[in-house]
């Protein structure tokens, strides 16, 4: 008996310990940033685009990075879910009875979506050099949009799996088509649609190695698919490389704008999922 309540007391210490060390992590991290960047904070950061020495010290903001980092990681997110939503539904409704191809596939895209995002950078950067691309918004979209694609496969294919068979069937006893069938499980999987945008704007709007190489960047704020965009990562790695200390705030002040819009996207996906959501808590 006393084994059995030093085994539980062990193991209880041990899930809390993790927790703090996870809870304690994010608050230094979110901590660090807000008390780093809040100083260098002000509405020129915002509003402004960097103007002639800004990376010496001098004014300017980082509208342009704010903008591409939202077009880049807005168009592969909105790209990337038009080519998934069909992937997972060809997956889970017209493979019933091929499951080694089926969990053959699923494995294949869990194997990408654990590749360094740079692989993805230097393959969408093959196909820019094949298809006569430079380093542009469009570059920097097909890139990201390779990256992203993994995410929102998977995480459909999952959602989609969580739907009772029944309901399938209810659609197929009635008449309907496989596709008209698949329609009916879209409407019930809107939730899990939200959740699978948030994870892929979230990775697409982080990630910088993948547009490293393939959307240039601009201290201007692109007007069309060919021309380079700067983004909030490249931003803050260039600006925290400084031996400026105005330079390197600025870097952190970035970097807090970007939690910040990952922050409200989050709350956006929680309001949304709740809003559609069938059964609410």
């Amino acid at each position: 008996m006393k084994k059995r309540k030093l085994e539980e007391l062990f193991f209880r210490s041990l899930m809390v310990l993790a927790t703090l060390v996870v809870g304690g992590s994010f608050f230094l991290i979110v901590g660090t940033i807000v008390y780093k960047g809040a100083p260098y904070m002000n509405l020129d950061m915002l509003t402004k685009t960097p103007g002639g020495g800004f990376y010496i010290g001098k004014e300017g903001g980082v509208l342009n990075a704010i903008i591409g980092s939202l077009y880049v990681a807005g168009g592969a997110t909105i790209l990337g879910l038009l080519i998934s939503i069909p992937v997972a539904i060809f997956i889970n409704m017209y493979m019933d009875g091929k499951r080694f191809l089926s969990n053959t596939l699923r494995m294949a895209y869990d194997v990408l979506f654990g590749i360094p995002s740079i692989v993805y950078g230097a393959f969408g950067f093959l196909i820019m050099v094949y298809f006569g691309i430079r380093a542009s918004l469009l570059g920097g979209i097909i890139a990201v949009t390779l990256l992203v694609i993994p995410v929102l496969v998977r995480t459909l294919d999952e959602v989609i799996r969580t739907v009772p068979l029944e309901l399938r069937d209810a659609a197929l006893s009635l008449g309907a088509t496989r596709w008209e069938m698949a329609k009916v499980v879209l409407r019930q999987i809107r939730p899990g649609i939200y959740t699978a945008i948030l994870l892929s704007f979230g990775r697409a709007i982080g990630d910088v190695a993948s547009v490293l190489f393939t959307a240039g960047f601009s201290d201007n704020i692109p007007t069309s698919l060919h021309q380079p965009a700067a983004t909030l990562p490249l931003a803050i790695f260039f600006q925290l490389g400084s031996a400026v200390d105005e330079v390197q705030g600025r870097g952190y002040a970035s970097a807090l704008i970007l939690t910040i819009i990952v922050l409200i996207i989050t709350v956006l996906a929680q309001v949304l999922t709740k809003k559609f959501s069938k059964y609410k808590i």
